[in-house]
């Protein structure tokens, strides 16, 4: 018996307490992944053997606000794998005070972590330091996930627990749990090798890099050493070694999907209209394929294309530009990033409801490959002949790590109306802090009723400079007046516009109260394309200083003065005439006029049950539908509010109002009150009600001249403007069950309604309602 305990003890003396160290703060940034069996159970305790052979990553550096200063917290990541998962084990050290009370950490839905403490795992798979995943956790296990690119211009789906651009439209599969411990809190993740993308080769060598958000300090913290100095960030990443014969084995998803909806309005006949629903049921489906560890085949029959949640609405500061919203269905945002490109051209949306699509994402050769095709129901027909087509295809490629060579194509078909774009970009990456942009794009269109062709160009070249104290951004954009993306978002054409930016920032001392202080001065001007060429007049000019303040604790405190000018294209206002006695008289523009506004704003910390913000602007500005001077008031604020770890409350309030300035009149308004709600009730589980009510009023435009109001048509068909106003109130309710991702159970019920007045809650009439309900599970195999 003795023996035996000496042979345990020796046994267990054998296994020692941790692998390699690897202290960034040394310089020791390559590590190698030690290779155990796949055993462990994920549930927020390091207490597996493996994890006590595991290589530590240690030594983090402050990022956010100083960089480079060691950090006052200290951070072990853990890493090994077995044959088909990568294993991280993290034990972040919270010496601030009681950990349950100085560590931020919710129940929360996925990617809803961003006022939470939080892990973000960076894996650049393909080690081009160009495109990263990234595995968020928070202490207790919540995820957020996505990727990250360098010198993103697409993307599509808004919002980042990061704070760095990270675009959260994908989901992947992975395990984690989280605890908080008696020194800070431990998190356990398993990442399954087919859950990411990576070259096929025995022998993987990837970037790797660790990022730690401190909440109460407003701290962001990164293993290794990354400065603000550099063009970029993933090309400061780590290592990682040891990955040899990766098992993935065949990826193939399933993922039928069935929704039903019933909507309700009123009926036509006379008052009082009775109340009709009519209900609706899709049956769709969508199949993915690995096709090997770099390249996926996706494909969609009938899919449910709905949104379980309304855009937010916004308020246009310029109206002369349409609005852009984020892309949210999934089959479209799954695998997004490929397809980013600078200016928009890809912008997914615009396929409205796609009675089916196939997709193609991945790397070949080294080259980044995407490709859409997708057919829209014919109710998305402008010229109403059949179903309008789509292929969209974007190509880049890394050369040598400095430099990416990229193309993009995209054609729509509508019957005889068509368009296509052609482009190609390239970035490239010098001195360390310097890297410059080129982009020539052109577009060929051919409109319904029109037998000629319209073609133009859109081009653009960038120089920046990414200093800690001092750095630059040089642009010079120009897009053609006949330029149409019709696959994409292109909110203005017809103009050429250099701009030139200074950045300077000074950095206080460790714990002085002013932590940061950043000033961004800026100089543009716009040009109708023709005239830049002919050397005239600019058309509109504008001068700003956007000043940022970062205080102790996380405060931080902005101010932008502005002034501008602005001329007016008469094509722009070719259908505007002034109503006379008898007959419209032409409406003559102004010459010039001149505006100057501030925007300040104050954004507290997270602290760890509330956050908040606010922002006002003051001072004058056009109204681009009189074409006349106005006094702007705009403000916003916003509230998140977690009184607990299961309840998440937030509103938020726009406001904007113009006054015109010759007479004191208020000629629009705009007031956006919205409050969400939500309830967590288990990691899959959760409720929320979103409430928004909207108000807008809109004086009728009259002429700045003679005051006489304003008509828009054409010669023999000009409409008077009148005055308009809308006072709705949209109500969303929503249960969810999402175990996993592509595995959900919705239902829900939404209800808009109407009053005659801003704001009363009196006489609230219901104009719509509906009810839906969709089931979706996952096959994989």
């Amino acid at each position: 018996m003795i023996a035996l305990l000496c042979l345990q003890l020796a046994a267990a003396s054998a296994i020692p307490a941790h692998g390699s160290v690897y202290n960034a703060r040394q310089g020791s940034t390559t590590i190698r992944s030690p290779r155990g069996e796949d055993d462990v159970v994920i549930d927020g305790h390091l207490d597996e053997p493996q994890w006590r052979r595991a290589a530590v990553l240690t030594g983090f550096s402050l990022y956010q606000p100083l960089d480079g200063a060691p950090t006052p917290d200290s951070t072990d990541v853990l890493v090994w794998h077995s044959a088909t998962a990568l294993y991280v084990g993290v034990r972040a050290w919270e010496p601030h005070g009681e950990p349950r009370t100085t560590v931020h950490a919710t129940l929360a839905d996925r990617d809803k972590i961003a006022g939470d403490d939080n892990i973000q795992l960076l894996l650049d798979t393909f080690d081009d330091k160009h495109r990263a995943h990234v595995f968020g956790v928070n202490p207790l296990g919540i995820q957020g996930d996505g990727i990250r690119s360098e010198g993103s211009g697409a993307g599509g789906a808004g919002g980042s627990f990061t704070g760095n651009g990270t675009d959260l439209s994908s989901d992947f599969l992975y395990s984690s749990s989280g605890r908080l411990t008696e020194f800070g809190y431990e998190i356990e993740m398993r990442i399954p090798f087919r859950s990411l993308r990576y070259p096929a080769r025995r022998t993987q060598r990837w970037g790797i890099n660790v990022i730690r958000t401190v909440q109460h300090s407003g701290y962001t913290e990164t293993w290794t050493p990354v400065r603000r100095a550099s063009a970029s960030f993933l090309g400061q990443s780590g290592t990682l070694e040891g990955l040899e014969d990766l098992q993935r084995g065949l990826v193939l998803q399933f993922n039928p999907e069935i929704t039903g909806r019933v909507d309700g309005a009123a009926g036509t006949a006379a008052p009082p209209a009775e109340w009709s629903y009519v209900g609706s049921q899709d049956v769709g489906g969508n199949v993915k394929w690995d096709v090997n560890s770099s390249l996926t085949l996706n494909g969609t029959v009938h899919p449910d294309f709905s949104q379980v949640e309304a855009d937010a609405a916004q308020i246009a500061a310029d109206p002369r530009f349409a609005l852009f919203y984020p892309e949210k269905r999934p089959f479209f945002i799954d695998g997004l990033e490929q397809f980013d490109v600078a200016h928009q051209l890809v912008y997914t949306r615009r396929i409205s409801q796609p009675i089916g699509a196939t997709k193609l994402t991945g790397n070949v050769a080294g080259t980044d490959v995407a490709v859409l095709a997708a057919e829209d129901s014919r109710s998305a027909s402008v010229s109403g002949v059949g179903r309008p087509t789509f292929l969209i295809a974007r190509a880049r490629h890394d050369v040598a790590g400095r430099a990416t060579l990229g193309l993009v194509y995209t054609e729509r078909r509508d019957g005889p109306a068509e368009n296509r774009v052609l482009g190609v970009d390239a970035r490239y990456l010098f001195g360390g802090l310097y890297f410059a942009q080129f982009q020539a794009v052109g577009s060929q269109t051919r409109s319904i009723g029109d037998s000629s062709t319209a073609y133009a160009p859109l081009w653009e070249a960038v120089l920046d400079r990414t200093g800690r104290n001092f750095g630059f951004h040089y642009q010079l954009t120009g897009i053609g007046s006949d330029f149409v993306a019709a696959s994409g978002f292109v909110a203005r054409t017809g103009f050429v516009k250099p701009s030139i930016a200074n950045r300077f920032t000074l950095y206080g001392a460790p714990g002085a109260v002013l932590e940061n202080f950043t000033t961004r001065l800026s100089v543009d001007g716009t040009w109708e394309y023709g005239e830049f060429f002919r050397a005239h007049s600019v058309l509109e000019d504008h001068a700003s200083s956007d000043n940022s303040f970062t205080f102790r604790g996380g405060w931080i405190v902005t101010a932008t003065p502005s002034i501008q000018t602005f001329a007016f294209d008469p094509a722009q206002y070719a259908t505007v005439a002034v109503a006379g006695t008898r007959d419209t008289v032409p409406f003559i523009l102004p010459v010039r006029l001149s505006t100057a506004n501030v925007k300040a704003g104050v954004f507290t910390p997270q602290y760890q049950h509330v956050a908040a913000s606010v922002s006002y602007t003051v001072g004058t500005d056009v109204d681009f539908s009189e074409i006349d001077v106005v006094r702007r008031r705009d403000a916003a604020a916003n509230v998140d509010w977690h009184p607990s770890q299961q309840l998440r409350l937030s509103a938020s309030y726009q406001s904007s109002a113009l006054t015109r300035e010759r007479d004191g009149v208020v000629v629009a308004t705009a007031r956006i009150p919205r409050v969400k709600t939500e309830y967590q009730v288990s990691r899959p589980v959760f409720l929320r009600l979103v409430a928004q009510y909207e108000s807008r009023r809109r004086l009728p435009l009259v002429d700045y001249s003679t005051g006489a109001p304003i008509a828009i048509g054409t010669p023999g068909h000009y409409v008077v403007s009148s005055d308009q106003r809308t006072n709705g109130v949209r109500v969303d309710g929503l249960f969810s069950y999402q175990p996993a991702p592509g595995t959900v159970v919705f239902v829900g019920y939404g209800n808009s309604l109407t009053e005659p007045d801003a704001l009363a809650f009196r006489r609230l009439r219901r104009v719509s309602d509906g009810f839906f309900a969709k089931v979706s599970w996952l096959f994989r195999g």
